[in-house]
């Protein structure tokens, strides 16, 4: 297939041939070099739905170790509503991002209570449900209802920004949309994005992170250091020891009091932990 650039003023449009061909391109690398990942082997719609909360904004490697652990605690959607949220939090640890666990169990909860556990197939009710943005509804409908859902990720991004729009140095995602609508395959969307994204990884190994060309990029700063490393260790310690004490928060993170203060009050705002004139404990 020719690498075409389109014109950004352009209708996007890609011809039968051109769609077949890409398609082909994509379908031979999966087919060779797929990548085995448990969530890929089941149907389950709950196990689909933990899996998608994990991959946000997080590693593979990463999830492959946390993702069994994960369901051998709650293996269904009724065991995690009714779980206690500091356990929920347990099992998400080593993932980061631990807003996300409190999302999934809220989100849990809430299908259990609307929809009687059944997790809908329609991208507007996901939509409201707490943590899930306009991608991971598309893509849970994709994965486990297969539904030929449009939807970017960044490793779908990669595959388009690499083979549409050589030569151009800022790519929206508005004008990459239309070309996912035009190539997804209405017949089997979940083999074909799991294709894309496989894809896309072995793209980026082959020639970097075509993303750095997407108006959507931000490099991520440093963890060491930050803010977040901070609220991580801070909720990692009152997992463990349930209450901390002002004076012990200080000796311990070696913050100085704004900052600190400015930490706690943000784990306090999501729901993480409580704070009383004594010190902060762990929320049940």
């Amino acid at each position: 297939m020719k690498n075409t650039r389109l014109d950004p003023m352009e209708e996007r449009s890609l011809s039968p041939e051109d769609v077949k061909s890409f398609r082909a391109r994509v379908l031979t690398y999966f087919h060779e070099h797929g990548r085995i990942l448990p969530w890929r082997d089941t149907d389950n719609p709950f196990e689909i739905l933990v899996s998608e909360f994990m991959l946000q904004q997080t590693q593979v490697s990463r999830v492959l170790k946390a993702y069994p652990f994960f369901l051998s605690r709650f293996p269904d959607i009724h065991r995690l509503a009714g779980a206690r949220q500091p356990d929920v939090l347990v099992a998400w640890q080593g993932l980061g991002y631990n807003r996300r666990a409190l999302y999934l169990h809220r989100t849990a909860r809430l299908v259990v209570e609307t929809y009687q556990g059944i997790i809908p197939d329609d991208v507007a009710r996901l939509e409201s449900f707490p943590g899930i943005g306009s991608a991971t509804a598309s893509a849970i409908c994709a994965f486990a209802y297969r539904r030929p859902t449009v939807f970017i990720e960044t490793n779908i991004r990669t595959v388009f920004i690499h083979h549409f729009f050589s030569g151009m140095s800022t790519v929206c995602d508005g004008e990459i949309l239309p070309l996912v609508a035009q190539t997804v395959d209405r017949t089997d969307p979940r083999t074909w994005y799991y294709a894309l994204m496989d894809y896309g990884v072995a793209l980026k190994a082959a020639f970097g992170n075509p993303n750095r060309r997407s108006a959507s990029y931000a490099k991520q700063s440093p963890f060491r250091g930050s803010n977040r490393q901070v609220r991580s260790s801070i909720l990692r310690t009152i997992l463990t020891e349930k209450s901390l004490s002002h004076q012990q928060l200080v000796i311990r993170f070696g913050v100085d009091g704004d900052r600190l203060d400015r930490i706690v009050t943000s784990l306090v705002d999501d729901g993480f932990i409580g704070r009383d004139s004594t010190g902060i404990y762990l929320r049940s």
